[in-house]
């Protein structure tokens, strides 16, 4: 099971009414539905085994298997070559996002990726339909708990929604693995190093490497794939040592490794089986310490080789799943899967005025670090009729289930940051899509989310006076509503119109671990009140001959958000819930001809908060929320049957932030590669930051004002690589 977010749009209508807009479809009488069957694509040279592949254009995370083109919002599929070629000049798969999707922030280049957001908003993260974000205790390490070389495609879909769950105000982004095909043991090896331009030594020096196996025997299939990769310390545009991250985590001076296991059984012509198993772990070697850098006089943070105090900051995650499908249950197609998530993040040691105790060591002298452990339970279960009213009218209908729990000790002293708490849930959900005509698709659909959260009894930490807090039990009930249309006047066109709704939790640890007025319990914390977010998108797909357009106009919107806060006098960031609105727009154009292939994306996004609660929107979103101005150009080229190029440029936008200290400094940033097709094999050439452009990250500038995190990107880099498919 793929799936995850939403299809469905439509005009703005008032809240009131909103049932309507699920009704919608039964009160407009069809003419013809169109015998739409979808072209079947795959980028491997052997046959993808139909029992277990979905077409690439078909949207899987929208639970109901919309066709991309008819879908009433903005989304984007990545497809395996494009993974493919960005991992040749980066293995961070933040930088995979950024490169691909213009209103992705840009990549931090650390294992923590706060402040990465999609839209102005977080997105939701999922592996083959497992969510990987823990919306309870947020840490930002979600994009890091897969190697990407494991993954056949990513879907995106833009905007809040919550046909998945709670968690995607930005949208969804589902990383879909890849999948056994016909043969006994199809192998695949690949290895690559990377070394800075400036000073090549064995402390700049990394390396990855990866090995697959795949086949069908019988009415089984099998998968196996892993992956290791070690990376050097990191040199920027001017030959100067990246600061490295000793608290939130880096990816410099890391070490990562990634096993995927799969096993399927095709049961008979409808009925198939499959479980699948992934387990990443991503570790700092813990051999260099940051030197704090000075913002004023513009230099960066830097890094010296020592050993820092507490135990290296390290990822680990599993990923599980047991999924069946069966495509023709009295004329229904029945998808389910359960499946577990477990997932701990050490954070590294720090003397942060947060974790003294005078009870256990001198102020200033205690040296501890934060550990995040989350653990989720879930099912998720859609029926699918698809050949309603003479064919025009699809409905799904399904129920998920969650049972996610998580806490945050102080791994070096045992002591609670943020208590054991428990969010249960279980969600029935109705879609539909009807053909009203040749050329109209409407969509609409409900979500009822009712969950429970669950705290215990704690007690804060000393800086937030010692007080007592009760648990308690919190209950949330929602309908979320979506509803949409898309209108092809001609062939090759399409214009769509979407409403709808995204739900989440706020970020239980930061509201409990600041309380510090004696008395309080959960169950009259007005901090803790759910999420809700509206989405309203317009946008046009065209395709004319080799030329595709896409563009879209959006705008977010919540009551009472949740935006992050940076405290420089304790280094913790806190949370405001305050009223939101987001706006933007982005289009992009590609044209392909001969063998050549022309893109140019651009984002515009810009975001506004209610800072004094007064209901007016006058401050401006800082960078620790919305992404700046990007435009992203490239270019792929094919000279002949052996070799292959590819240029990519993406350049940020200044950006101005009422004064907060926070204005961003655009920069632009070149990468190219080339690849050569030998007898067995291919060979690969890549160079990050072409011209080695010295900058300092947007995170660095706009996201947070503190020395310690005033990091410059990386300078240029050379990456050899070499694969081979046996």
């Amino acid at each position: 099971m793929s799936g995850f977010s939403p299809k469905k749009q439509s005009f703005y209508v008032l809240k009131d009414k909103k049932f309507l807009l699920i009704l919608m479809p039964f009160f407009l009488t069809p003419a013809a539905h169109a015998d739409n069957s979808a072209m079947n694509a795959t980028n491997s040279e052997q046959e993808v085994l139909p029992e277990t592949t979905l077409d690439p254009i078909i949207v899987t995370a929208s639970r109901s298997d919309v066709e991309r083109e008819k879908s009433p919002q903005t989304v984007q599929i990545i497809e395996q070559d494009e993974i493919e070629q960005q991992l040749q000049i980066s293995s961070n798969s933040s930088d995979v996002l950024s490169n691909l999707l213009p209103s992705y922030t840009p990549s931090r280049g650390k294992m923590n990726g706060s402040g990465e957001t999609l839209r102005g908003r977080t997105p939701l993260i999922m592996i083959d339909g497992v969510p990987q974000s823990n919306p309870l205790r947020p840490t930002g390490r979600e994009v890091h708990s897969i190697d990407y070389s494991m993954v056949e495609r990513i879907e995106v879909v833009q905007g809040a929604n919550a046909t998945n769950g709670m968690g995607a105000t930005g949208g969804v982004i589902n990383i879909i693995t890849k999948k056994p095909k016909l043969g006994t043991a199809n192998q695949h090896f690949g290895i690559q190093a990377t070394v800075p331009t400036d000073t090549v030594d064995s402390d700049t020096f990394s390396y990855k490497t990866n090995y697959g196996v795949n086949g069908v025997q019988g009415d089984v299939d099998y998968l196996l794939s892993l992956s290791y990769e070690d990376q050097g310390k990191y040199l920027d545009g001017a030959g100067r040592q990246i600061g490295v991250d000793n608290t939130q985590g880096d990816l410099m001076e890391s070490r990562a490794y990634d096993v995927l296991a799969k096993l399927g059984y095709q049961i008979d012509d409808d009925q198939y089986i499959q479980a699948s198993i992934n387990r990443y772990e991503i570790k700092n070697k813990n051999n260099y310490t940051s030197v704090p850098g000075n913002r004023e006089q513009g230099i960066p943070t830097t890094s010296i080789k020592q050993k820092p105090p507490g135990d290296a900051p390290h990822n680990d995650v599993w990923t599980s799943s047991i999924r069946y499908e069966n495509t023709d249950i009295a004329g229904m197609k029945l998808d389910a899967m359960v499946f577990n998530q477990e997932f701990e993040g050490l954070f590294g040691a720090t003397n942060s005025a947060t974790f003294q105790d005078p009870n256990i060591a001198p102020v200033g002298e205690l040296y501890d670090q934060s550990r995040t452990k989350a653990s989720k339970i879930g099912s998720k279960v859609s029926l699918t009729k698809d050949d309603l009213v003479q064919g025009r009218l699809k409905v799904t209908g399904g129920l998920d289930t969650l049972y996610d729990k998580g806490k945050q000790d102080l791994y070096g002293t045992g002591r609670t940051y943020v208590p054991l708490s428990t969010y249960t849930s279980y969600s029935p959900f109705l879609q539909t899509e009807i053909a009203a005509t040749d050329k109209l698709t409407l969509h609409g659909g409900v979500r009822r989310e009712i969950g429970t959260l669950e705290t215990d009894d704690y007690r804060t930490l000393p800086r937030y006076n010692n007080v007592l807090v009760k648990g308690g039990e919190l209950d949330f009930k929602e309908n979320l509503y979506n509803a949409g249309i898309v209108y092809s006047p001609i062939k090759d066109m399409a214009l769509f119109a979407n409403y709808s709704e995204g739900y989440s939790i706020p970020d239980i640890g930061r509201a409990l671990r600041a309380i510090n007025t004696p008395g309080l319990s959960i169950e009259n914390l007005n901090q803790l009140k759910p999420i809700l977010t509206e989405n309203i998108e317009l946008g046009t797909r065209v395709k004319l001959d080799n030329i595709n357009l896409d563009l879209s106009v959006f705008e977010s919107s919540s009551d009472f958000g949740d935006r992050s806060r940076f405290d420089k006098e304790t280094g913790a960031f806190l949370m405001a819930r305050e009223k939101t609105r987001i706006r933007g727009y982005e289009t992009s154009i590609s044209q392909a001809f001969d063998d050549h292939k022309l893109k140019l994306s651009y984002a515009h996004t810009d975001g506004k908060y209610d800072t004094d609660d007064n209901g007016s929107l006058d401050g401006r979103i800082g960078g620790l929320d919305v992404a700046p101005n990007r435009l992203i150009a490239s270019w792929g080229a094919k000279w002949s049957d052996k070799i292959n190029s590819y240029l990519q440029v993406n350049h940020a936008f200044d950006r101005n932030f009422d004064g907060q200290n926070l204005d961003f400094d655009g920069y632009t940033l070149v990468d190219g590669s080339i690849s050569y097709k030998l007898p067995k094999g291919v060979a690969n050439l890549a160079v990050s930051n072409l011209l080695d452009k010295e900058y300092i990250t947007y995170y660095s500038q706009s996201a947070l004002d503190d020395d310690d995190r005033y990091f410059a990107g990386q300078g240029r880099t050379v990456t050899v690589g070499y694969s081979v498919d046996f």
